[in-house]
């Protein structure tokens, strides 16, 4: 195939030029300035204390030839709105547990602590005080049967459901490595692995092997076995349906490292990368290396000419490569071109072709492919082509959650095919952006062309990342550049910035989607002034507001009932299953809440309206 022809360029590339080359972060059309203090710019997610302003919110209704401007007043700071469908119990829940969560002592040691109780109290009498604890605030029950109540109430109040089952193996520091370090090395690398030439960047390494540690807010799942992954797909299909069953317009959520073994996603990240360096090898050959990633379009025929000189090829050969139906055509050939030439016919060992840099020959990225990995491999893409098939037959946008910098250009890649095959008459596939990221705008603006050329609806949801220690303690060891933005005031620029992009699209092209999952109110105040200015109504269903539950409700339920669409990430499973989300819960927590008292304020202001007003008994009407 031509790919295969093309990588062996890489030999001169990388062995003289990969160092020169870069992608150019694009500029930014217009961000919003941090209003940070010191101590809420190291948190990435939580509450930041913001001077409140209600939100005039113009909504355009047309009728016939006049446009009339309904205006919805959105005031974050209206406590009886915000906590309506709490009642006092749940109020005084919500303060003991953020209480808790800024206690150092308890947080450290929740783990110890936990068992400890469990002990003491046995197992019933455990369970019991985390419902009325830790696991009543942060998980809406144990099945899908228990979680239905909470579902039906928060709906009630305009708030919608992304169900997440939260469940995740309980395993030492040493039994997650040695599932990672089976999981992520070859049988190839394991015979000879000083024989094979990988990437520093994506291969595995022991220390950072339980990838758990630095991780906030995002479930970490282990390989065992193929048969493992087909019972977590299960799990998977099953809360689709229940997202089905739930409401008409439900979101679930899944990681492709619970779909197969992730040796997998290691080695399609890695040619990714370098099928990338090599056109930006390419691109700086023809002076076009400080363009925007999506101006850099090559000449056809001086790049034949480059590929001829490298001895890729024979000219006639070369030509055929550039023969599709449409490519080329326009005498130049761009990064959505040359990333075509990998399509989804393309056999899986040819996928993996690389060259050799000391010999200069075409090789596989490994010796050799075993039976079973190939077969491990092809299972990991049958499973996510039917999770997919499922949320299209039920009804429900499947959100692809972000992972590893090392894995994420596989995962990235997948999402995009199913995109492309599912998303043909509206929005059923979300990829996940992580702005802490320094190309995260060049990946949702090359990911949004691509959607505009080829007529398919464009799903993002925008998060600032759930792995920022982890990633950069990681980069720092093994030696490789570190692939999150500096500070925090970065990382905010970089979520307005690709924020503004996608709203951007929206307005010119209604097939663009966003889910905005952030807690910090200035970027949610940002979006709606956005929309305001775009005059995109919240009825269209383009922009979706997400954050978890049992955390800053104070944003959620104003922006629900003022009829945005709102969602709650909804975490669920048996208590003593969801005991690693809830010990992480408690970390993110401990950080925000140092950072910020407003959430704990409120609460106590309308607990207090409240009890001055006569409601000690306030239930919620719905």
């Amino acid at each position: 195939m031509p790919y295969t022809k093309f990588v062996a360029a890489l030999v001169r590339a990388n062995s003289s030029n990969v160092g020169k080359i870069r992608i150019s972060s694009g500029r930014c059309r217009s961000t919003l300035a941090s209003t940070k203090t010191q101590e809420e710019k190291e948190q990435m997610g939580g509450c930041p204390v913001v001077e409140t302003v209600p939100i005039e919110f113009c909504q355009k209704i047309k009728t016939g030839a006049n446009t009339q401007l309904n205006k919805i007043h959105i005031d974050f700071d209206n406590t009886q709105e915000a906590y309506k469908s709490k009642g006092n119990i749940d109020l005084l829940r919500s303060l003991l547990v953020f209480k808790l969560c800024t206690i150092d002592l308890l947080v450290e040691k929740n783990s110890e602590l936990m068992e400890l109780s469990k002990k003491l109290l046995g197992q019933w009498m455990f369970e019991k005080m985390m419902k009325m604890t830790f696991y009543g605030q942060f998980v809406a029950g144990e099945d899908h049967n228990t979680i239905k109540p909470l579902i039906q109430k928060n709906q009630a109040f305009g708030v919608g459901a992304v169900l997440d089952y939260s469940v995740e193996e309980d395993l030492t520091q040493e039994e997650a490595e040695k599932k990672e370090m089976d999981s992520c090395v070859s049988e190839a690398e394991k015979e000879s692995p000083d024989a094979v030439h990988r990437e520093k960047k994506y291969k595995a390494h022991r220390q950072f092997g339980d990838r758990r540690g630095g991780v906030i807010s995002a479930r970490t799942y282990f390989y065992a076995d193929e048969a493992k992954c087909d019972n977590q797909m299960e799990t998977f299909i099953n809360c689709i349906k229940a997202s089905g069953g739930a409401s008409a317009d439900g979101f679930s959520a899944i990681k492709m490292t619970a779909l197969g073994r992730p040796h997998f996603l290691l080695q399609f990240s890695e040619v990714l990368v370098k099928w990338r360096q090599f056109f930006n090898f390419l691109a700086a050959q023809q002076g076009k290396s400080e363009m925007m990633v999506l101006e850099q379009k090559l000449e056809l025929e001086q790049l034949k000419e480059s590929l001829i000189k490298m001895g890729v090829g024979a000219k006639d050969d070369i030509a055929n490569w550039f023969s599709g139906e449409k490519l080329g055509l326009s005498g130049t050939i761009d990064l959505l071109d040359w990333n075509s030439l990998i399509n989804d016919t393309t056999k899986i060992s040819n996928l993996l072709m690389v060259p050799n840099l000391e010999t200069g020959q075409l090789e596989p990225l490994l010796k050799k492919f075993t039976t079973e990995e190939e077969r491990q491999m092809k299972r990991m893409l049958q499973r996510v082509d039917v999770l997919a098939k499922h949320a299209l037959e039920n009804g429900v946008r499947l959100m692809v959650d972000a992972e590893q910098t090392y894995f994420q250009p596989a995962i990235s890649r997948l999402t995009l095919e199913m995109q492309r095959k599912f998303n043909t008459e509206k929005p059923i596939i979300f990829n996940t952006y992580q702005c802490y990221l320094k190309e995260a705008y060049d990946n949702v603006s090359v990911d949004i062309e691509l959607s505009r050329r080829e007529g398919w609806y464009f799903g993002a949801k925008l998060v600032r990342g759930a792995y920022m220690y982890q990633e950069r303690a990681r980069a720092e060891e093994i030696g490789y550049e570190d692939p999150i933005n500096p500070d925090y005031e970065a990382t905010n620029r970089m979520y307005h910035k690709c924020l503004e992009y996608v709203l951007e699209e929206i307005e010119h092209n209604r097939k663009a989607n966003i889910m905005v999952a952030t807690h910090n109110e200035d970027t949610v105040k940002f979006t709606l002034e956005m929309m305001n200015e775009m005059g995109l109504s919240p009825t269209e269903n383009k922009v979706y507001f997400g954050q978890l539950l049992g955390m800053c409700d104070q944003i959620s339920f104003p922006l629900g009932q003022a009829g945005f669409p709102v969602y709650k990430y909804v975490p669920y499973g048996p208590v003593n299953e969801v005991i690693p989300y809830l010990s992480r819960r408690a970390q993110e927590n401990r950080g925000f809440m140092k950072g910020s008292q407003r959430e704990r304020s409120l609460l106590w202001k309308e607990l207090k309206r409240r009890v001055l007003g006569g409601q000690i008994f306030y239930t919620p009407v719905y």
